[in-house]
């Protein structure tokens, strides 16, 4: 099915379109992003940044945009050219209610679930860093034992706990975003 449309006759007021035709836009990738209307999917197909993408489904729907000099075949389905292949995810940072999720609101000291706070296992007044390794959710009671020390300082029996778990779940964070 083509449809003959004159890019004038789709504007009836400034700004809006007469025809609710659309266009669904693909990523480079084959994943549909959105949809686009004509007079975009026009400018994409003219610039070189999308090209027409066939779906193998029988009965799609084409339009054609016509100028004096340049009559264009805008297809139903088109997908983007250019950007990047694969998208990158960024790390989450590191905050009370994602780090509670992490740890399963649980003391990772005790296994508390009451009056949890979030504790560096190398302090920041030592030079421990705000990072996803290095915080984990532990009880206001063994926070406060362990103050300002690591866990070997603290000597404390839970410190294999806690160390194993934060070495496997640094793994788990580094094969989930990439490091």
């Amino acid at each position: 099915m083509t449809l003959a449309l004159d890019p004038d006759q789709l504007i009836s007021k400034p700004g809006r379109l007469q025809h609710r035709q659309s266009v669904v836009l693909f990523s480079q990738n084959y994943l549909p992003m959105t949809r686009v209307d004509l007079k975009r999917a026009t400018i994409l197909l003219l610039s070189g940044r999308a090209e027409p993408f066939d779906l193998g489904i029988s009965g799609t729907q084409t339009w054609q945009m016509r100028s004096p000099s340049l009559v264009v075949t805008v297809p139903e389905y088109i997908r983007l050219t250019f950007g990047r292949s694969e998208r990158i995810w960024k790390v989450p940072p590191v905050n009370r209610r994602e780090v509670f999720r992490r740890d399963g609101h649980s003391c990772q000291y005790c296994g508390s679930r009451k009056d949890l706070t979030l504790d560096h296992v190398i302090p920041r007044s030592q030079g421990g860093p705000h990072t996803w390794e290095n915080v984990v959710t532990a009880c206001a009671p063994c926070n406060g034992r362990k103050g300002a020390r690591t866990p070997e300082m603290a000597n404390n029996n839970w410190y294999s706990y806690i160390n194993t778990y934060t070495i496997c779940y640094s793994d788990t964070i580094s094969n989930t975003y990439n490091f």
